[in-house]
């Protein structure tokens, strides 16, 4: 069972979800995905993220989710993760997502639409109150980071994940353009 989370603006119809989409229609295994269209509110984004948790996983039972965040989804990833015990892939992850969303305050669209949203300083406490500050079983995340990333630090990613299974990829860039070439070592992971 895997649940996408997308990052900050974007929404299902990002190129990751699409791929990760296509990919488990062609293995017959689209009824084990969810990639919903989170909300704005962090809140609202967790609350829903885990109704999603517990429709793939009815019985209650999360060892077998993988929750697969990009950027924010990565940061939202990390609090399932810890909530949950699942496992999480982090694809150039949000380390320190309030510092680094504080300064996205106001209007703004979303990627893939005009729809258009605000991001306020409640957003922002929202997002202070989902930080964990002790990761555990680290053994249950993978970390996937590139040097290039242009947004986001990745030493701050591999130090703050010390210990996940780690992929790190020289150059690259935030988006993670080469994800699909990654999806057979992330599905690997899923099934460990």
């Amino acid at each position: 069972m895997i649940l996408y989370l997308h990052g900050f603006r974007s929404s299902s119809l990002s190129e990751k979800s699409q791929q990760l989409q296509r990919a488990m229609a062609a293995a017959g295994r689209e009824h084990e995905l969810a990639a919903p269209d989170l909300p704005d509110d962090p809140q609202a984004a967790m609350q829903l993220a885990m109704a999603h948790a517990r429709r793939l996983c009815p019985s209650g039972d999360m060892q077998n989710l993988t929750v697969i965040g990009s950027s924010l989804g990565g940061y939202y990833a990390t609090w399932l993760k810890e909530e949950l015990n699942c496992k999480a892939v982090l694809i150039n992850p949000a380390v320190y997502a309030v510092r680094d969303l504080s300064t996205q305050l106001g209007h703004t669209t979303k990627f893939h639409s005009d729809a258009r949203f605000s991001f306020t300083a409640e957003s922002v406490r929202a997002l202070a109150r989902l930080y964990r500050p002790v990761l555990t079983n680290m053994q249950r995340y993978y970390l996937l980071a590139c040097t290039g990333d242009e947004v986001l630090d990745w030493q701050e990613m591999t130090h703050r994940y010390d210990g996940a299974r780690l992929t790190l990829i020289q150059g690259g860039d935030h988006a993670f353009s080469m994800f699909e070439h990654y999806l057979p070592a992330i599905f690997d992971f899923t099934r460990l």
